[in-house]
């Protein structure tokens, strides 16, 4: 089963000092499951950009690790740069790059939201996929009146309310954080130091001043030349070529060009091709004819032949994937049954009156079943950012203190992934139930069985919440997550036992 990979772009309020950068940076290679893929730091934004990718879970984790060093080390009221900014950890979108689709992409911006609110006690915005406001959709109205602005109006203004967190702002600001497609960050440069010129091109090109669709931008002075510093949100619909040839002409009516461009971070491959097959023209041009995308295709394809199977992987003796994941897939496999079960009896005339239910019921098995599946990777990814907590420097008592907290943390973060599956477990049983009871007839074993698959998922994430909590020093902290699984226990049985009576009812077991 091939892990699901995200991406995570972190921008934080800091260029100049190196030294705070470089332990940023090191909270997010504390996080084993995680890669950093690139570092860009602009001194006149004094800013930097971060692109990291790895595992949800993992990702999750590190940015956690990261936004919180930050807030240590970072305070907006000594702070400056041509950058609009409200936060130390300015802004920190999720993206889906593989295996992985922007629902769960905007689960882990809620749920990093909200533990960083309560933990940090640091205002969360959710923005772009995750927003939960229409008008936060653009983190331009978010991040309007800057940090200056935000810290009056956070406490007086009702829609300046954050969605997690206090409603007062501490020296590390704000921190907007959601879940977005691929964004590219791309600067021209002019021959003039007029930024002027520069602005009234940036209200030109972008889309909130009448410009190109998917463009953002400002105008700023950097480096003593006028810059156009922009960030295309749809480069399929709105490619790059198309904005430097829109800012070229623009140039021009002032009397000036293009000096040269700058990419702030990574860039999709097919961003370029684009850019290149504009330029020259291919206009028959198939992007198969690229050699290195033949070979990355061929290559891919025989890994993925060669690739072991979940149940391959789980046999292995290694310490991941193990009985947390376990139990997911076999919640899993439970909601594919539910989920075939309900498709087989929608359509069917002899079952017309409960046709509604059956489509409702699909839908609903086929999101669990997604979430199960997701879980499974997450489960093993949990397990892998708690062990390296435990790898972290103790050689002084504040290390000491900062490597208990992340144990804990991440502890209750590896009880909580397999709580998520109980709860998930419970409602499939709760939907094979109706299926058994209202299903197709010939398939009840089925319903049954689905139950059965699902009552396995309820056990094995049950053992695996306890475990993770029963070691934790102050098992007090989980006291919460203990009465959730005894309430989701107590409601399986109650389940099982209406399960058994329409199996005598309709299968004659």
């Amino acid at each position: 089963m091939t892990t699901p990979l995200i991406e995570c772009i972190p921008n934080f309020s800091e260029a100049r000092r190196t030294e705070v950068v470089d332990q940023i940076v090191a909270a997010i290679q504390s996080v084993s499951d995680v890669t950093l893929l690139d570092r860009s730091s602009d001194l006149d934004h004094n800013r930097t950009v971060l692109t990291l990718a790895g595992s949800p879970a993992g990702v999750e984790e590190a940015a956690f690790r990261a936004i919180q060093t930050a807030a240590e080390l970072i305070d907006l009221d000594t702070h400056s740069g041509e950058h609009p900014r409200i936060g130390a950890t300015d802004v920190c979108p999720f993206v889906p790059i593989s295996g992985a689709t922007m629902e769960d992409c905007v689960a882990i911006a809620k749920r990093l939201g909200e533990r960083v609110g309560r933990e940090l006690n640091i205002p969360v915005y959710l923005y772009e996929a995750a927003a939960t406001r229409p008008e936060r959709t653009n983190l331009e109205n978010i991040r309007k009146g800057q940090y200056e602005g935000l810290k009056t109006e956070i406490e007086s203004d009702p829609n300046r309310k954050p969605d997690y967190g206090p409603g007062k702002l501490p020296k590390a600001g704000a921190t907007v954080i959601g879940a977005r497609n691929p964004l590219i960050a791309f600067n021209v440069y002019l021959t003039t130091d007029d930024v002027s010129i520069a602005k009234k091109i940036a209200k030109a090109i972008r889309h909130s001043s009448g410009g190109l669709r998917y463009v953002k931008g400002l105008g700023l002075l950097v480096d003593g030349r006028a810059q156009i510093s922009m960030n295309l949100t749809n480069f399929h619909d709105t490619p790059i070529a198309r904005s430097v040839e829109f800012i070229r002409r623009e140039a021009q009516r002032y009397g000036v060009g293009i000096h040269h461009c700058e990419l702030v971070g990574l860039i999709p491959q097919e961003a370029l091709t684009d850019a290149a097959v504009w330029y020259t023209q291919l206009d028959q041009f198939d992007k198969s004819q690229i050699l290195e995308s033949r070979l990355f295709a061929a290559s891919a394809s025989s890994a993925s032949e060669a690739a072991p199977s979940f149940i391959e992987q789980l046999a292995a003796p290694t310490p991941t994937p193990g009985g947390g994941s376990a139990g997911a897939f076999a919640g899993a496999l439970g909601a594919g049954l539910v989920a075939m079960v309900s498709g087989l009896t929608a359509g069917k005339k002899k079952y017309a009156e409960v046709e509604a239910e059956m489509q409702a019921v699909r839908v609903m098995a086929e999101k669990l079943r997604k979430e199960l599946t997701q879980a499974v990777d997450d489960d093993a990814a949990s397990f892998e950012v708690l062990m390296a907590t435990f790898k972290l420097p103790k050689n002084s008592d504040e290390e000491k203190s900062k490597r208990d907290a992340a144990i804990v943390q991440a502890t209750l973060n590896a009880a909580h992934i397999p709580l998520h599956v109980a709860e998930d477990a419970v409602q499939v049983m709760g939907l094979a139930l109706k299926c058994a009871r209202h299903g197709l007839a010939s398939a009840v074993s089925d319903s049954m069985s689905g139950f059965a698959m699902a009552r396995a998922a309820l056990t094995a994430a049950g053992y695996n919440v306890r475990i993770n909590i029963n070691s934790l020093e102050d098992k007090s902290v989980g006291d919460k997550m203990l009465e959730e699984l005894t309430e989701l226990e107590k409601k399986a049985d109650k389940l099982e036992s209406d399960i058994r009576t329409v199996m005598k009812e309709r299968g004659g077991i």
